[in-house]
């Protein structure tokens, strides 16, 4: 009989457990010698791992975060840019910064001013409140006409400062500001920033220059609020505001105030009455009116809580322009110097409108009779959005002092809207390179 080996397998694949003493203290010391080896590695990487922070030079701090306009201005090419836009060629002309230069107003005021022989600066920040497509044709625009728009904001107190130490301005045209009512419902923080913080930066800088600039200042027609009085006059209440745009332009004015008080800063309040025209706002009704009735799109028309009409004193851009000039031609120069005052300085507060206010469903009849299309019209009840239902200007005081006369109706105020805009745009939106 053949002697089994305990070595060898009794059931194939499988190999008999060792029974001897030897083999156990053998796989005993092996696992305990594996176990030290492990932690003695781990001990070991930790060590070298501490070593090496300790000794290794500390990182670099974090480098600052990048100017969000750095590599838009400063330089003595662009200093030497902002030199020629600003120099008059006229021997009577003013100096003129105008912000918000690449807006609505601001385009044509700055064209106007340019054109006449002021010396004009524009900025504007290129906000997305609306296509910045449109802004920047407007840039292109000015910038044929000479006039540069330096990219930046009125809350950068450096860049202001720049500015005024490169040109001695003798006038400021203040028109950047946050727009549309119906917009601070969602996004708040926005009219706080550029039409308080921004305002109360720029009169800052201004107060500071020597020579200090003579102030004129885009206020609105919304903050005589939820005035029942009309004609809406200059010395009317001011103190009930329907929406958080027009309190947020009433506490312009009252930061205006205190500047021109404390600091002898000449300041004009314009309170501007829905202006219209060529190179408009898409955010204003004669605009998307437009655009949607050409689309088919439906047009909702509101109506007061009573069913009554809703109108606006609807003000042509070259009217409004007229009247921006003749208040920075008639503005005295401030009385401070250094931030300091010397003496009282000039204040005032003038309405630009057009005198007639228009029943919306007649500027929606008005467009289809211009673009030759039946608008789908829907009325609805006007929503509690900050709008109000009628603005009505009472523009005498305008007229004794700045000469303001109004002359463009509605109609034909439109019809140079509708004409520039069918040449802007193609059938699709889209900007046409033809308009260039």
């Amino acid at each position: 009989m053949m002697e089994v080996n305990e070595q060898t397998p009794s059931t194939p694949g499988k190999l008999k457990p060792d029974k001897s003493p030897y083999i156990h203290h053998r796989f005993r010391i092996h696992s305990s010698l594996s176990r030290l080896t492990l932690c003695s590695s781990f001990f070991l990487a930790f060590t070298l791992l501490l070593f090496f922070f300790i000794l290794s030079p500390p990182p670099p701090p974090p480098a600052a975060p990048r100017r969000v306009l750095g590599d838009s201005w400063g330089g003595p090419l662009w200093e030497k840019r902002v030199a020629k836009s600003a120099r008059r060629t006229s021997a009577s002309g003013l100096t003129v910064l105008v912000t918000g230069a690449a807006g609505f107003v601001g385009t044509h005021v700055s064209l106007a001013l340019k054109r006449r022989g002021d010396g004009v600066l524009g900025l504007d920040n290129f906000n997305r409140y609306y296509d910045p497509n449109l802004k920047r044709a407007r840039q292109r625009l000015l910038d044929r006409a000479g006039v540069f728009v330096v990219s930046g904001d009125v809350n950068d107190a450096t860049l202001l400062r720049k500015l005024f130490d490169v040109v001695p301005f003798t006038h400021v045209m203040h028109l950047a500001a946050q727009a549309g009512v119906r917009y601070a419902m969602q996004n708040p923080g926005s009219y706080v920033h550029s039409n308080i913080a921004g305002f109360v930066n720029l009169l800052e800088a201004c107060k500071s220059a020597n020579p200090q600039p003579s102030i004129v200042w885009a206020s609105s027609s919304s903050v005589y609020g939820l005035n029942s009085k009309v004609p809406f006059s200059e010395k009317d209440r001011t103190d009930q505001p329907a929406s958080l745009y027009a309190a947020t332009k009433k506490a312009g004015e009252e930061i205006a105030h205190t500047y021109n008080h404390i600091y002898g800063l000449s300041i004009t309040a314009l309170r501007f009455f829905t202006v219209y025209g060529p190179w408009g706002r898409p955010d204003m009704a004669y605009f998307f009116f437009t655009k949607d009735i050409l689309k088919g799109k439906q047009v909702t028309i509101f109506e007061a809580p009573d069913g009554g009409t809703v109108a606006r004193d609807f003000t042509y851009i070259d009217d409004v322009v007229k009247g921006c000039l003749g208040a920075l031609d008639t503005a005295k120069k401030s009385t401070g110097s250094g931030g300091k005052k010397k003496g009282p300085a000039q204040f005032r507060v003038f309405n630009l409108g057009n005198t007639s206010p228009v029943p919306v469903t007649e500027l929606v009849k008005i467009l289809e009779k211009l673009l030759k299309v039946k608008a789908k019209k829907k009325v609805l009840p006007m929503p509690r959005n900050g709008d109000v239902r009628f603005t009505h200007a009472n523009i005498s005081l305008a007229h004794r002092d700045l000469g303001y006369r109004p002359t463009t109706d509605l109609e034909t105020g439109l019809r140079k809207f509708v004409k520039w805009y069918l040449e802007f745009y193609s059938g699709s939106g889209s900007i046409k390179k033809a308009a260039w």
